[in-house]
Order: C-alpha cells, then structure tokens, then sequence
C-alpha cells in the first residue's frame, strides 16, 4: 500500500513539474510581448504628442484667423446623443488572471447604467462569448487583433468608427478597455474616442478669440509664449480635415497597444503565480514522498527484525 502511494505521489510530482514548465514558458513569452508593446507605445508617443501640438495650434489659428466664426469639423461637433457605441475590448485567450474579467465587469455595470439606446462592438473572443451568453445584441466581433497590434489594424478599425460617427449610426463611441499604467498596475477603464470633446473644447476657446481676418489663402498663427508664427496652406481647415482622422487613429492605436500591453502583463503575473504556486505544490509533494518512503523502510526494517527474532526465538526452542 506505501509502495502505491509512492507511486502516485511521485507520478504527481512529475505531472507538476511538467505544468511548471509550461507556465515558466508562458511567462517568458508573455514578457517579450510586453516590452514589444511597451516599445509601441514609446515609439508611437512622440508622434502622438506633435500630432496634438499641430491640432492644437491648428484650432487656435482656425479661431483667429476666421474671427468668431466656429471651427466646422463633423469629428469636432458634438450633437444630442440619441445612440451610443460601445467598443469592448478582451482578449482571445483566456490563462490571464483576472484581465478578462475585470474589463467584462467594467463593461456590464456601464451598460447597466446607460439609459441610451447603445450597440455593442467587441474586440476579442473572450468578451463576444461572454456577452452573447449574457443575451447582450453585439453587432459586430472583431477576433484575431494577435497579440502584436499594428497600426494598420487600427487605422482600419478607426476608419469604421469614423463612418460610423459622421453618417450618424452612433452619436458617442467609447472604449472599454484596459489602461496600462506599468507591468504591475493596469485599470479597466471607459474612454469616449469621438466626439473629440478635448479637441471641442479648445475649438470653443479658440471661438471666443477676437482679431482680424487674414487673408483667405495663407493664415499665420502666433505662438504667444514662444514667438513663432506658422504658416499652413492652403488654409487651417483643410490641413485640420487631414490631421484629425490621423488623430483618432492614433487614439484607437494607442487604446489596442494599452489593452494588448495589459493582457500581455495580466498573463505574465498569472504564469508567474502559477509557476510559483507549483513550486510549492513539488515541495510539498517531495515532503510527503520523503515521508512515504521513510515510513515504508521503517515498516520493512521492523519486517526483518521481527522475523529475526522471530527465527532465533524457533532455534532456542
């Protein structure tokens, strides 16, 4: 009966250290994704930071240049919101602690609380199936992003998004997603992608400014701070109807890299704990084995001491 118990444990202890590997692979690889994606996203920043100068002053030169007359840009106008796209992003896999989960929960109280009508679109299998079994309408699932987000992906999806806004099937879209603050730390969070309400409120600003026209082909904007004046042609507006897609698509951009970046350290921590959790698992199996055998060779010593009396005990007779 010990020799079977042995058995079993040491049979254990090779089927967990098999277990271990793998969870030690899947760290590693889940660690070279997320410096992947981490690179993205400091790549992508600085063209990021200068896209929104550019805008920003854009917007300003548009409101001084044209007097009090409103900056017109359909992605810049805020309407009466009558229907609400949701966009959900999950991952495809699933062995990532809770990354799937706190983002779905996240997603179910907001849609709880909309009053709105809404349409949902989801990234990722994980939160289709989840929704779907939940009786949730998804109108469109989008599976296979991978786990390296390219820019082409995004400009895609931003594209459908834009259609979306300007040909009036949603009037707000918002991203709920999983915002990465470091390999450690990352928080699901609701974004609105359009209307650009920060863009919005700098055009508002910009139409309160008071100064005389310029003239209609070339429009010089005058950094106050710094003294420089820019010189955009043909004119503010069409440079702005080029930038601000290119905008949102970095915004979308950067929304999939924080989410895959998440998942990426969600599922590095979770391998990690796994691998650790079967560490001790094997120390604890070797204890119990250990005891085993002890306990087994005490009974055989026992054994053999006892049939040698046993037998000196038979020859005295």
């Amino acid at each position: 009966m010990a020799g079977q118990s042995m058995r079993d444990i040491k049979r254990r202890i090779t089927s967990v250290k098999n277990i271990q590997q793998i969870t030690k692979a899947m760290e590693l690889v889940s660690a070279t994704k997320l410096r992947r994606a981490q690179q993205s996203v400091e790549t992508a920043r600085p063209y990021a930071e200068k896209l929104q100068e550019v805008l920003d002053r854009l917007i300003a030169a548009e409101g001084v240049g044209r007097g009090r007359r409103k900056v017109q840009h359909p992605l810049l106008q805020g309407r009466t919101v009558e229907k609400v796209c949701y966009v959900i992003m999950t991952g495809d896999r699933g062995l990532a602690g809770a990354y799937n989960a706190n983002v779905l929960r996240l997603a179910e109280q907001t849609l709880a609380e909309e009053t709105r009508p809404y349409e949902i679109i989801t990234i990722g299998r994980k939160g289709n199936e989840y929704l779907q079994r939940r009786g949730y309408e998804v109108r469109r699932d989008l599976i296979g992003i991978g786990d390296d987000v390219h820019f082409h992906q995004a400009r895609d999806l931003s594209k459908m998004l834009t259609e979306m806004y300007t040909s009036g099937e949603a009037d707000e879209i918002k991203f709920v997603y999983t915002r990465f603050l470091s390999a450690g730390s990352q928080r699901p969070a609701v974004e609105t992608l359009l209307p650009l309400r920060a863009l919005a409120a700098g055009a508002e600003a910009g139409d309160e400014a008071t100064a005389e026209a310029a003239e209609e082909a070339v429009v010089v904007a005058a950094d106050a701070e710094e003294g420089i004046q820019y010189i955009y042609e043909p004119s503010p507006d069409e440079v702005l109807g080029l930038l601000l897609p290119r905008h949102v698509d970095m915004q979308v951009f950067a929304m999939l890299v924080e989410a895959k970046a998440s998942e990426h350290a969600a599922r590095m921590r979770a391998m990690r704990s796994a691998s650790d959790n079967a560490g001790e698992m094997i120390r604890t199996l070797t204890l119990s084995f250990n005891r085993a055998r002890q306990a087994a060779i005490t009974k055989e010593i026992a054994e053999i001491v006892g049939g040698a009396e046993a037998l000196q005990a038979g020859a005295g007779m």
